[in-house]
């Protein structure tokens, strides 16, 4: 086990990926980096078709009702979408930081079990948009979209923008 986090010390950067990214080491990563993560209850990431998209149980995340904590949820979506960002950052051959800029959340429906949620841009051509201001500027920001599945059930919509922020 690692030393705990100290504030004001960042996290040493996960070394760009050769290849293809390794989520399994990125989650592992992720859990080091941010302490809050492993309690997440997040049982597997994948990506396919420019989402991300997360497995989690619902039992670490348990509200007094029985059913899936706001706060969570939200706290979720967030770090997914940071997610998102960074792991597209890191196809791009990027280091830099990303930083959420605002978010917002619609509860639909309660969360009664296990839950899958994926993060996708919110327009199609946002990433290509994201390339060219990270081109011409060095930072940019993207809009992302949150949704949470409990079974066949949508029971969160979440969007978010999210910024990358010039390297130092």
């Amino acid at each position: 086990m690692s030393p705990p986090r100290q504030p004001g010390i960042p996290h040493p950067r996960l070394p760009l990926p050769e290849g293809e990214e390794d989520l399994v080491a990125f989650q592992r990563w992720l859990e080091a980096a941010i302490p809050m993560v492993e309690a997440l209850g997040i049982t597997r990431m994948s990506q396919a078709n420019g989402a991300l998209t997360w497995q989690l149980a619902l039992t670490p995340n348990l509200n007094d009702k029985g059913t899936g904590f706001g706060g969570a949820l939200s706290a979720q979506a967030t770090l997914q979408g940071w997610c998102w960002v960074t792991l597209w950052l890191r196809q791009q051959g990027r280091a830099q930081d990303v930083v959420v800029a605002e978010a917002s959340q619609r509860f639909l429906a309660p969360v009664m079990g296990d839950y899958r949620m994926t993060c996708a841009p919110s327009h199609p051509d946002g990433p290509s948009q994201l390339a060219a201001k990270l081109s011409e500027r060095g930072k940019g920001s993207i809009e992302l979209t949150h949704q949470l599945y409990c079974g066949d059930l949508l029971c969160l919509e979440a969007t978010g923008r999210y910024a990358v922020l010039p390297n130092a």
